[in-house]
């Protein structure tokens, strides 16, 4: 998998801001944790490529850990979150050198112009969304016909839910409900799938980790729409 060797920017963990309940950012500096929580940036830095966008979105930004490693993607980076510490956050970010323009809202109804954004970036939040077809709606609405649509959601197994609890006393079913089970299905009703990575990259879905896809929108939408 290639760009796994590359360093991350990350914010360090002195400047993480604890922004709701389930936003656990400062795991990405713990040994063990740690270790496991980084697989989710690398899978989303092997999607892209090294390619460079001209606006891009992060969903469920929380803490904006992961907004200094995204800033090297793009021209211009936004971020939506339900919580509302988005001015806060806006300043942590800026005193390492990185613009963002972030809102506070929800994914299922997006501040947003049609066709806004070149790239929309999803790191384990779309399996918190209720409402995941308004969600999908949403983000074909707002991504370019040529845009892309990087997903990141974790596995979904009593195995998985088991190692979970172990390293960090965390329910999954409380966080997720069922949601992990119907998010997958929902986004190959409304996107294409360019490309698929898992970790680990083979065995069944009982030891998948993380799952990560490179989506895009339907080419008849973009005829339609042409």
């Amino acid at each position: 998998m290639k760009n796994w060797s590359r360093h991350l920017r990350l914010l360090p963990p002195e400047a993480l801001l604890k922004t709701s309940e389930v936003d656990h950012a400062d795991w990405n500096h713990q040994p063990l944790r740690g270790t496991i929580m980084r697989l989710r940036p690398r899978l989303v830095l092997s999607l892209l490529a090294r390619q460079r966008f001209r606006r891009m979105l992060e969903v469920g930004y929380g803490s904006g850990v992961f907004m200094p490693e995204l800033a090297r993607h793009c021209d211009e980076l936004y971020g939506i979150d339900p919580h509302n510490q988005h001015q806060a956050v806006s300043e942590v970010l800026a005193r390492f050198d990185v613009a963002a323009r972030l809102f506070s809202g929800s994914v299922s109804s997006l501040p947003f112009g049609d066709q806004f954004f070149d790239c929309v970036v999803a790191v384990s939040t779309l399996e918190f969304v209720d409402d995941l077809e308004a969600a999908c709606l949403e983000i074909k609405r707002v991504l370019k016909p040529e845009g892309w649509l990087i997903v990141v959601t974790p596995g979904c197994s009593p195995v998985v839910d088991f190692g979970l609890w172990v390293l960090t006393r965390e329910s999954a079913k409380n966080d997720f409900g069922d949601r992990r089970r119907t998010l997958i299905p929902t986004l190959l009703k409304h996107f294409a799938v360019q490309r698929r990575l898992t970790i680990p990259p083979v065995g069944s879905s009982v030891i998948c980790l993380y799952t990560a896809l490179k989506l895009c929108v339907p080419a008849e939408r973009n005829i339609r729409a042409s």
